[in-house]
């Protein structure tokens, strides 16, 4: 494996596994915390097997209808994930994945890529999900929720 490949590989794994630290912080440990955390792994499980089988667009715009701002709410996650994955595409080493794009949102902006980076944007998104889904597992206790 390519060096760029593992800083690469690395990256995501650093981020991913920050993400799901973060989400078991805003949920906490009480009952209600854990009902969360455990809507976050589930959810962290479903959204590659959405997005291959209806698209990266329409599975955030399903995301975004179904999230939550209250983090008592176990649909809160998939705000988590929504927002974690708005922030891993901004970051500096990947603006290149949504440059050009228009719109101050990640909808507005998948939306409007041409269909080459729609598909590499798709890609790197299912290559973070992996490795969310394999944090999520490990560090998340219990059955996953729904």
């Amino acid at each position: 494996m390519s060096n760029n490949l593992k800083q690469l590989e690395g990256g995501r794994a650093a981020f991913a596994y920050q993400c799901v630290k973060d989400a078991q912080q805003a949920f906490g440990s009480n009952e209600r915390g854990l009902k969360g955390q455990k809507a976050y792994k589930s959810y962290a499980k479903k959204i590659p097997m959405l997005i291959k089988t209806n698209g990266l667009g329409a599975t955030f715009s399903y995301v975004l209808s179904k999230q939550k701002a209250e983090s008592d709410k176990k649909e809160y996650a998939y705000k988590l994930l929504h927002d974690k994955t708005a922030e891993w595409l901004g970051k500096e080493d990947k603006s290149y994945l949504l440059a050009g794009a228009e719109g101050d949102d990640l909808i507005s902006r998948l939306i409007s890529l041409p269909s080459h980076r729609y598909r590499a944007v798709t890609v790197e998104v299912i290559a973070l999900f992996t490795w969310l889904r394999r944090f999520a597992d490990g560090l998340i206790d219990g059955e996953d929720e729904d």
